[in-house]
């Protein structure tokens, strides 16, 4: 993500509360003086009226701990296990000879297709939730660790061997820096299709969850109740990510100084290129 702590201004904080309202009145008057049918496209107020109905029964928030649960819980299974085999694809050409061909194929499988087998195989519970999200998040930081960890800089690798680095200290004080902005970026994938993953498995058997509550408010023809869940997951999904950033600027601190770095390297080659002509 850009930095954009330039542009984060109060005037500018306001006019995108201003857009949204904008959109909010707009999407209010097309609903109301449309003739949209309210089972088609319920009006803001509507949704609002909902979400006031859920929050103050108490209704929601026990489904978005269930789910929210589920969703941490699973991330944080299919991250562990997809950075311990990336970083043994990406250091140990035995493990990814015999193993990374088998999990490319089990990567080409639609996860979506496995949901029902996974339901069906650990029950309506929890636990299917869980392994459904720990499968879905799992792919994308095991590649982006493996391609994170192989774009190390060569030279500087051959650098610290002759300084006789062992690769341990290779691995910590070269390989794993170098590949943060990409376990990052994995990082912040999986929390977004775990989410979905959780969710997708509610829809299709739950006992609990914002999944398994919009399902039933489909069933229902409560169409304003099933928006409100929407945002739900809107904020939940805004929420992780959110975290996540947070937690990337606090470890992967010195980011602003390797963007910066090219540059600060162009000039004294141009300058090296004018000595020499």
């Amino acid at each position: 993500m850009p930095d954009l702590s330039d542009i984060d201004t109060l005037r500018n904080r306001i006019l995108s509360v201003l857009l949204l309202v904008v959109i909010l009145g707009s999407w209010e008057m097309f609903v109301r003086f449309g003739g949209v049918p309210v089972f088609v496209l319920p009006p803001p107020s509507d949704i609002g009226a909902a979400l006031w109905r859920g929050f103050a029964s108490g209704v929601y928030w026990e489904h978005i701990g269930v789910t929210l649960f589920q969703v941490v819980a699973g991330y944080a299974i299919g991250c562990g296990l997809g950075f311990v085999l990336g970083i043994g694809i990406a250091l140990n050409r035995y493990v990814a000879y015999f193993m990374y061909p088998y999990i490319v194929m089990f990567l080409s499988m639609p996860k979506v297709a496995l949901v029902p087998l996974i339901v069906l195989w650990f029950g309506l519970g929890m636990t299917s939730k869980i392994v459904t999200a720990a499968l879905i998040s799992f792919f994308p930081l095991m590649v982006n660790t493996i391609t994170g960890l192989n774009a190390a800089n060569k030279d500087s690798i051959d650098l610290m061997r002759s300084l006789g680095a062992s690769g341990r200290q290779i691995f910590v004080m070269l390989r794993l820096p170098s590949a943060l902005p990409f376990i990052f970026a994995g990082l912040e994938i999986a929390i977004t299709l775990s989410l979905i993953g959780t969710v997708v498995a509610e829809f299709l058997g739950a006992e609990r969850g914002l999944g398994m509550l919009m399902q039933s408010m489909n069933f229902l023809m409560d169409i304003g109740g099933s928006f409100s869940i929407l945002i739900i997951l809107a904020l939940v999904g805004l929420l992780l990510n959110r975290t996540l950033l947070f937690a990337r600027r606090k470890i992967y601190f010195w980011e602003k100084f390797d963007s910066s770095a090219p540059t600060a390297k162009a000039k004294p080659a141009a300058m090296r290129q004018g000595e020499v002509t």
